[in-house]
């Protein structure tokens, strides 16, 4: 087994070592002793990018699948051991993986591995029709309740489509169709699994207060049996050019608080130098209430309730600058899309402040920061970038990589980006009358919500 370490002056004082089993399984490990819990995260690399048209949401489905027993443990027992030895457990989908993740008293580490492995060697033996049908139902009533009964719930999903044309891998969003979900069969799961949910196609993560030698014997122990699988499918090519070339655009007419403007601009893959400029470009713009979106818009001109602007980071495909603008009563779109353009215009041309560049380089340092406090975002962290990009060494460095962006690297990638000719726009205009907004809160995963 391989064994690699991160010098602790590049990483804050935070440490991992990975390493691999025979099977293909990567183990990365991270002590912590300052709590006496410990955190085990386990990245697929299976998200709905994998999905062929026709059984868009399989991944989805699926995970929802893992919740309903395996071969030692009955339906839902995974829920029942860890909830009872005191801890806190769930799973959730995204474009371009599946996780699964337990956070437990220290001493109860082992459940939470043998739980893991269980499931990742032995679900076949628990799948039937029934739980299929069941867990089904369960996701097609997540979507009505958080996509097609909401105000604003299709907009992610009309949004992504319009952002990524068919047959492009990320044109359909993890949640799936309704009628895709009503075509997946039983064989259709097996083969899934079979395909995706092998040790090779995984990695593990253990973080927390934890004796790094016995973490890896019970590692060892529970997942070193099961066997590899080789006949993963290579991910279609999510390649696009940089940007657009032209504004597409769609209009809904909804029954919707207040009118709203809504744009995805394509941005630069994650795990770029670009990407983190981007991101300091839109923390900018739209990352709070000091942001310059929200000071011109609500504010000042006193156009819009809300008025946001953020990055979908995404590795296989280029990620997304999301804006969102919600109106107050009786303002038009137009007034809105062209104080907007204003503002992105003034950006392109002269760029941030010194006093903005430090202040979006803090938020973005503490919401890393944050995410390494906690052993279960630390070890998501590790998983995302073991998985995406290879390496889980660079969970402990990102931020130094932000703050060595420059002021003229942040204006640039937004001269070149935020452009009209880059984005696809979404107009909600209310049927019942224009009143005071609300926010959608669609992302781009879905979890077990069990």
């Amino acid at each position: 087994m391989g064994h690699t370490a991160t010098p602790e002056a590049q990483s804050g004082g935070l440490t991992a070592t990975e390493h691999r089993l025979a099977n293909g399984l990567r183990v990365v490990l991270s002590e912590d002793h300052l709590t006496p819990v410990a955190a085990v995260c386990l990245w697929y690399d299976v998200g709905s990018r994998h999905e062929v048209k026709g059984r868009t949401g399989l991944a989805h489905l699926f995970e929802h699948l893992m919740f309903q027993g395996s071969g030692s443990v009955k339906g839902n027992g995974h829920f029942e051991l860890v909830q009872g030895a005191g801890g806190s457990l769930n799973g959730t989908t995204s474009f371009e993986r599946t996780n699964y993740f337990e956070t437990m008293p220290a001493h109860q580490l082992e459940l939470a591995l043998w739980l893991e492995a269980d499931r990742m060697g032995s679900l076949l033996a628990a799948l039937d029709q029934e739980s299929l049908d069941n867990q089904r139902d369960v996701v097609k009533n997540e979507r009505r309740q958080r996509y097609d009964n909401v105000p604003y719930g299709t907009a992610f999903e009309r949004l992504t489509a319009l952002a990524y044309p068919e047959p492009h891998p990320y044109h359909h969003t993890p949640i799936g169709s309704m009628a895709d979900l009503d075509a997946a069969s039983l064989e259709d799961a097996r083969a899934f699994f079979r395909t995706y949910y092998a040790p090779n196609n995984a990695v593990l993560a253990v973080v927390g207060d934890i004796d790094p030698e016995q973490t890896l014997a019970w590692a060892e122990k529970y997942f070193g049996t099961i066997p590899a699988h080789d006949g993963k499918p290579a991910p279609r090519d999510g390649s696009l050019p940089g940007v657009m070339g032209g504004q597409l655009r769609e209009v809904v007419e909804e029954d919707v608080p207040s009118r709203a403007l809504m744009a995805a601009y394509r941005l630069p893959h994650d795990g770029t130098r670009e990407s983190d400029a981007a991101d300091l470009a839109l923390t900018i713009l739209g990352g709070g209430e000091s942001s310059r979106l929200h000071n011109r818009l609500v504010r000042r001109d006193r156009s819009a309730v809300a008025a946001g602007f953020g990055l979908l980071r995404l590795a296989g495909a280029p990620s997304l600058g999301w804006l969102d603008v919600k109106t107050s009563s009786g303002v038009e779109v137009p007034a809105i899309e062209a104080a907007v353009d204003e503002e992105l215009a003034r950006f392109a041309q002269d760029g941030p402040t010194a006093e903005e560049m430090e202040r979006a380089q803090a938020q973005l340092e503490r919401e890393w920061l944050d995410r390494l406090a906690t052993v279960g975002g630390r070890a998501d962290e590790l998983c995302r970038f073991a998985v995406l990009f290879g390496d889980p060494q660079l969970a402990l460095s990102a931020v130094q990589r932000v703050l060595e962006i420059t002021p003229e690297e942040v204006r640039a990638i937004a001269a070149a980006t935020l452009r009209p000719d880059n984005r696809a726009v979404l107009v909600y205009e209310p049927t019942g009358g224009a009143e005071a907004g609300a926010d959608s809160d669609n992302e781009d995963e879905e979890g077990a919500d069990q």
